[in-house]
């Protein structure tokens, strides 16, 4: 298991940069992270039941709870809190992130779903509360 070195926030870039003991680092995204959420909520309780996370292109973390010495917390800006990020976790989508990106696009991309959040339809703003 790899262990990181450093966990670093950039809150004003939206990226979580972590160093591991072995020399692989990663500027992951706070979207990649939300969207890959290791929680039930997200993953499903099994294989072919992951939920598509879709509107999450300007999503946040707002805090980094440690978990024993061998996950992290992640609190976002939409109030998700319930996945549990493993050292292990952490270490495979630093590796992977450039084919998970590519993938969730693709998966947006299928479903006719978007990073930015869903705004009404033109039809239903103005409704007259000027």
């Amino acid at each position: 298991m790899s262990i990181p070195t450093e966990i670093r926030l950039h809150q004003q870039s939206r990226l979580l940069e972590v160093h591991f003991e072995d020399g692989v680092a990663a500027q992951l995204s706070c979207e990649l992270l939300r969207v890959y959420s290791p929680s039930a909520e997200v993953r499903g309780h099994g294989a072919g039941q992951e939920v598509l996370q879709t509107g999450k292109r300007n999503v946040n973390i707002q805090a980094i709870e440690p978990v024993g010495q061998y996950a992290v917390k992640l609190v976002f800006s939409d109030g998700h809190d319930s996945g549990l990020y493993t050292w292990d976790y952490l270490y495979k989508l630093a590796l992977e992130h450039e084919t998970l990106w590519a993938q969730y696009l693709q998966q947006l991309e299928a479903a006719g779903a978007s990073r930015d959040i869903a705004t009404a339809p033109p039809a239903a703003k103005g409704c007259g509360h000027h």
